[in-house]
C-alpha cells in the first residue's frame, strides 16, 4: 500500500462517517503563537478545540506537516523523523473518545488489513486529580485488544498549560516472535495512533477546569505507519524515502544511521525553507541552521570534499511535491549552499580560536559559553572540531 493510497483510504473513510477534510497549515504557526513550528495536527485547531464553531462543522479529517524539535537527538532510529505528515481526525464537541477508537480500529483492521493480534492499547489509568479513563477500557475489551494501564504515558498536552487529557494508545508488534509482553517494556511494539479525549485545560497553577466541549483529536504518524505496512524496517524504507536511499549511497558512502540522519535532515531543511524560513541565529531560522549544520558535520566527517552542491535536484523536487509546496528548487538550492559557505567560514575560524593554549586542555562550562557568545561557535560544533 504506497504512502499516496494509505492517505486516501484514511480520508475517505473519515469522510464517510460525516468528517470534511481541511487544508493542512504550514510549519509555521499563526502570528504571536510562542511555538517556533507547527508540532501536531491539532496545533491549528486549538481555537476550535476551545469551542470557537469551525466553519466546517464538527467533523474533520486532514493531514498536516510538523516539525518536532524534541525528537531532533533521536532521528536516525527506526521511528523518529524531525519532518513528518500527521493524519488527523476530530470530533469538536461531537462523538466521544469510544466511537473514534472504535473507527479507529476497524480502519486498521479492515481498511489496512492489520491482523488484530497484532495490536495492543494503553488506556489511562487514573491519578489523583482524574479517574480512569473507563469507556476506552470497555471499548477495548469489547474487542478484545489486550490493555496496558498507565498514567504519565497516556495523559497528553501540549504544553504546560491548555487543552489537554486522557488519551488511549494503539501499538503493533514489529518483532519476528509472536507477540508478547506489552508497550511500556518492549520496544517491538511501535505506537502507530494516539487517539487523545481532550476534555480539560491546564491553567497556570496546574489545577484542570473543563474545555467548553469534548473533543477527540487523533493523531497517526503516515511515514511510521507506511513504512509498517509496506515491510520496511524504519520509517526511512517507506516509499517517501526511495528516491533518498536510491541516489545518496552512490554519492556519500555512509553507515545506516548516518545515512538517516542525512536524509532526514536534508529532506527536513527543504521543507522549512519552502515554508519561508531562512538560517538565522535564532528562533526557527537557528532549528533551520542546525538541520543543514548536523548534514554538514556528518558528510564531512570522513570526506573534506564532500558538499551539498553535489546533492541530487530531484530530491529537492521530490520533497517539495510530497508536501505541496510551489517554490523554486534552485531556489533552495542557493539557500542551502549559501548556509554551507557560512558553516565552512565558521569552521576555519572555529579551528583557529580552539588552537589558542587556552583551549588545549578539558573545556569547561564557562569555556563553552564563551566560545558561543564571543565567537559564535556552538557546543556540538566545538566538540566536532576538537574531535578532529
Amino acid at each position: 500500500m504506497t504512502t499516496d493510497r494509505i492517505v486516501r483510504t484514511f480520508v475517505e473513510y473519515f469522510e464517510d462517517r460525516g468528517h470534511r477534510r481541511i487544508t493542512g497549515s504550514t510549519l509555521l504557526p499563526p502570528p504571536g503563537d510562542p511555538v517556533l513550528f507547527t508540532t501536531s495536527g491539532m496545533h491549528p485547531l486549538t481555537p476550535y478545540l476551545e469551542g470557537r464553531p469551525h466553519p466546517l462543522g464538527r467533523r474533520l479529517v486532514n493531514v498536516q506537516r510538523c516539525l518536532r524539535t524534541t525528537d531532533l537527538d533521536e532521528v536516525g532510529d527506526r521511528t523518529h523523523l524531525t519532518v513528518f505528515e500527521m493524519l488527523g481526525s476530530w470530533s469538536l464537541g461531537d462523538y466521544e473518545g469510544p466511537q473514534s477508537l472504535d473507527w479507529g480500529y476497524g480502519l486498521l483492521t479492515e481498511g489496512f488489513g492489520i491482523d488484530p493480534g497484532r495490536l495492543h492499547v494503553t488506556v489511562f489509568g487514573g491519578d489523583d486529580r482524574t479517574g480512569p479513563d473507563t469507556g476506552s477500557l470497555d471499548l477495548w475489551q469489547q474487542r478484545g485488544l489486550p490493555v496496558e494501564l498507565t498514567v504519565e504515558d497516556n495523559w497528553w498536552s501540549n504544553g504546560p498549560t491548555g487543552p489537554c487529557g486522557p488519551d488511549s494508545e494503539i501499538f503493533l508488534w514489529t518483532g519476528d516472535t509472536p507477540p508478547e509482553s506489552t508497550p511500556t517494556r518492549d520496544g517491538r511494539w511501535v505506537e502507530i495512533w494516539n487517539h487523545v479525549m481532550m476534555r480539560h485545560r491546564r491553567l497556570d497553577d496546574g489545577s484542570l477546569v473543563p474545555l467548553p466541549q469534548r473533543n477527540v483529536d487523533t493523531g497517526l504518524g503516515l511515514e511510521r505507519l507506511a513504512s509498517l505496512l509496506q515491510g520496511g524496517r524504519s520509517v526511512f524504507e517507506c516509499d517517501v524515502f526511495d528516491p533518498w536511499r536510491r541516489l545518496l549511497p552512490p554519492l556519500w558512502p555512509l553507515d545506516e544511521p548516518s545515512l538517516r540522519l542525512v536524509c532526514d535532515h536534508l529532506r527536513s531543511a527543504v521543507v522549512v525553507i519552502g515554508d519561508g524560513v531562512r538560517p538565522s541565529n535564532t528562533g526557527r531560522g537557528y532549528v533551520l541552521r542546525r538541520l543543514v549544520r548536523r548534514v554538514l558535520t556528518v558528510l564531512r566527517r570522513d570526506d573534506p570534499s564532500r558538499g551539498l552542491g553535489d546533492l541530487p535536484g530531484e530530491l529537492v523536487r521530490h520533497t517539495l511535491d510530497r508536501f505541496r509546496q510551489d517554490v523554486d528548487p534552485e531556489l533552495v538550492r542557493q539557500v542551502l549552499l549559501e548556509e554551507e559557505r557560512g558553516f565552512v567560514r565558521l569552521l576555519e575560524r572555529g579551528r583557529q580560536v580552539l588552537s589558542r593554549p587556552r583551549f588545549r586542555g578539558p573545556l569547561g562550562e564557562e569555556d563553552f559559553r564563551y566560545l558561543h557568545d564571543t565567537h559564535g561557535l556552538p557546543r556540538d560544533l566545538v566538540r566536532g572540531l576538537r574531535l578532529e
